[in-house]
């Protein structure tokens, strides 16, 4: 991922613009660097000290590389399906997918583990692909609460099955090392969708298999 450059920034004119706000208004890497050193100056600090001043090009790289979400389209990852398991019928759990994201009321550190799973109605895909659902939705400014909906919901639509079930167990930064400073405290989310939601006994089943890791 690439900071855009000479786009010009302006106010959007509509709703419509500004859920387009992502792809339209981006701005460029040199506008990057800039706003960076503003936040190392208001911080206390000097930007152009020998061990800062390429500290606004490092924050820019790594910006592009926390926020590569917004460069992919999730769902693609999932429109790949092996054929022949398509006869498959029962839950395909992946337990203890590695996720970091951004909260986006602090741009704080979200770290912890997903875990996904799904029981196939025809289409089934590599385990692979699951975890890049995961890593595309998390790298993206982000509430922990949409999203393990957002991973539930494109599962659910892309594939097709007869249940989804997303739990999402993760720290957030915003709250271990600021305000409330509680580190240890983690937080979990959970989603569930087609049979997960109506079925009390595989939420349990899923629950246990994924208790203990």
């Amino acid at each position: 991922m690439e900071f855009q450059t000479g786009v010009e920034m302006r106010e959007p004119d509509s709703k419509e613009e500004l859920s387009d706000a992502a792809t339209t208004l981006r701005p460029g890497r040199a506008a990057v660097e800039t706003a960076v050193r503003t936040l190392i100056a208001a911080a206390g600090d000097n930007p152009m000290r020998e061990g800062l001043v390429e500290t606004p090009a490092r924050v820019a790289r790594a910006y592009a590389e926390w926020f590569a979400g917004y460069r992919v389209d999730p769902a693609a990852y999932l429109r790949r399906v092996f054929e022949e398991a398509e006869g498959y019928q029962e839950t395909v759990l992946l337990r203890s997918i590695p996720l970091v994201s951004t909260c986006e009321h602090h741009m704080a550190p979200i770290v912890g583990r997903a875990h996904v799973a799904y029981r196939p109605s025809g289409k089934v895909v590599g385990i692979s692909k699951l975890s890049r659902l995961v890593d595309a939705f998390a790298r993206r400014l982000q509430l922990q609460e949409r999203l393990t909906q957002q991973i539930a919901q494109t599962l659910f639509d892309t594939l097709e099955p007869r249940g989804v079930a997303v739990v999402i167990e993760a720290s957030h930064g915003c709250m271990t090392s600021r305000g409330v400073n509680q580190p240890g405290v983690s937080m979990v989310t959970q989603a569930w969708l087609g049979d997960f939601a109506s079925d009390a006994e595989l939420r349990r089943d899923f629950l246990s298999s994924i208790m203990g890791v």
